[in-house]
C-alpha cells in the first residue's frame, strides 16, 4: 500500500509518537508486577532513560525494549523500505540504551532490560524469576571491603 503523505509530512507524524502506555510491553509488566505481589516500583521516573519502573529502595531501573525498535536479535527485521534509515534508526537506539545503562550504573543503579518476546504468556514465568532473582540481589546487603 502506498504512503498517501510526503516522507517530510510522515516524519513529522512520526516524531509525535511516543512510547508511552504502550499495552503490549509496559502494561502487560504492571500485571504481572501486581499478579505477583512484587511492590515498591514507580512509573515516569525522571532518571536518565527515563526507565519505565524504577525500583527505588533497590535502586534498580527496568526498562521494557520492544523488539522492532531495539534490535531483538531474534525478532527484528527491517523494513522493505528505507532500510538504510531503519538501520541507523535501531543501531541509534541501540547505542543510546548502552549509554544510558552506563550512566545509571555510574550513579549508582541496577538496570534490567526485558525483551517484548519476553512478556508473552509462554515466557511469563521465566520473566518472573529473572526478575526476581534481580530483585533479591539488589535488596542483599552489600558486603563492605575493609
Amino acid at each position: 500500500m502506498a504512503d498517501f503523505l510526503a516522507p517530510a509530512e510522515r516524519s513529522a507524524l512520526m516524531a509525535l509518537i511516543r512510547g508511552k502506555g504502550n499495552a503490549s510491553t509496559e502494561l502487560r509488566l504492571v500485571a504481572l508486577l501486581r499478579a505477583a505481589g512484587i511492590r515498591g516500583w514507580r512509573r515516569g521516573s525522571r532518571l536518565p532513560g527515563r526507565p519505565d519502573f524504577a525500583f527505588a529502595a533497590e535502586r534498580l531501573a527496568v526498562f521494557v525494549d520492544g523488539c522492532f525498535w531495539h534490535g531483538c536479535p531474534r525478532h527484528h527485521r527491517l523494513p522493505r523500505t528505507r532500510r538504510a534509515f531503519w538501520r541507523a534508526k535501531v543501531l541509534g537506539n541501540r547505542r543510546r540504551d548502552r549509554r544510558v545503562d552506563r550512566e545509571l550504573r555510574a550513579r549508582g543503579w541496577s538496570v534490567l532490560r526485558i525483551w517484548e518476546h519476553e512478556l508473552r504468556a509462554a515466557r511469563l514465568g521465566s520473566t518472573l524469576r529473572r526478575l526476581r532473582r534481580v530483585l533479591t540481589a539488589a535488596r542483599a546487603p552489600q558486603s563492605s571491603l575493609r
